[in-house]
């Protein structure tokens, strides 16, 4: 039987923030456990939404797939899709089932699945809208897209350029290049845009073929909810923000 998806939220507590604050400050060090941890974190949201074994379920810039990984260890039939190759086979990972596509157009049918999911992956993708339709798109009826997204305003907002993006992204990459020598990885206005909480839950609002089930700050404690209902306070105090929205 899949969960209600009108019941309460699971409650997630101080511990689990800290565990995944610990992680990604060890990020660059030991990435395979950074993102294991974060893999079966996602794992479990989607399990609050869907009963996962026997499912179908996409991770669109999944990277090395530790996300649909975690997926197949409860039972799900998971795939991993990216459009970079070598981001497939990051940290020395080759994924299992792991399609390379253009999260944009992906090559699935309508309605084929029973849940999609994304997860810092829509804050690198030029037209992120198109990006998040094709997820709405290959899910059936029913089924869960789960997104997470670094929002821009948040203190991760710039990624390695971070917190210099606050005085604008161009200015944070060249700050960045100055004091390394080096491009960032993820370069403002070709593979990092910003993405704004209130467009996201707007852009969520507004759909007819998918209804926006619930929105949170994905790394906190279940007590700080509310913030994501405030306007201004959100896109800096949520540092990534989790939409689930079911399919119609």
């Amino acid at each position: 039987m899949a969960p209600d998806a009108t019941s309460a939220p699971a409650r997630r507590g101080v511990a689990r923030s800290r565990a995944i604050l610990a992680a990604m400050r060890r990020e660059q060090a030991d990435p395979v456990t950074a993102y294991t941890l974060l893999g079966d974190d996602a794992a479990d949201l989607l399990a609050e939404r869907l009963e996962l074994r026997g499912a179908t379920v996409i991770d669109v810039g999944g990277g090395p797939g530790y996300v649909a990984e975690a997926l197949r260890s409860r039972g799900a039939a998971a795939f991993t899709v990216d459009a970079e190759l070598a981001e497939l086979s990051l940290h020395g990972r080759t994924p299992a089932d792991a399609i390379v596509a253009d999260g944009r157009r992906l090559p699935i049918p309508d309605d084929a699945l029973d849940a999609a999911c994304t997860l810092n992956a829509v804050e690198h993708v030029a037209d992120p809208w198109a990006f998040l339709a094709e997820l709405v798109r290959v899910v059936r009826p029913g089924g869960t897209v789960l997104v997470g997204v670094t929002n821009w305003w948040s203190p991760w907002g710039g990624h390695e350029t971070s917190p210099w993006h606050y005085l604008g992204g161009e200015r944070a990459a060249r700050r960045y290049r100055a004091r390394t020598g080096r491009e960032a990885k993820n370069r403002f206005g070709t593979s990092l845009f910003p993405v704004r909480i209130g467009d996201l839950l707007r852009w969520a609002r507004e759909r007819n073929d998918a209804v926006l089930v619930d929105a949170f700050p994905r790394y906190y404690p279940s007590w700080c909810r509310p913030v994501v209902a405030v306007p201004g306070v959100r896109e800096v105090a949520t540092w990534n923000l989790a939409m689930v929205l079911e399919a119609r």
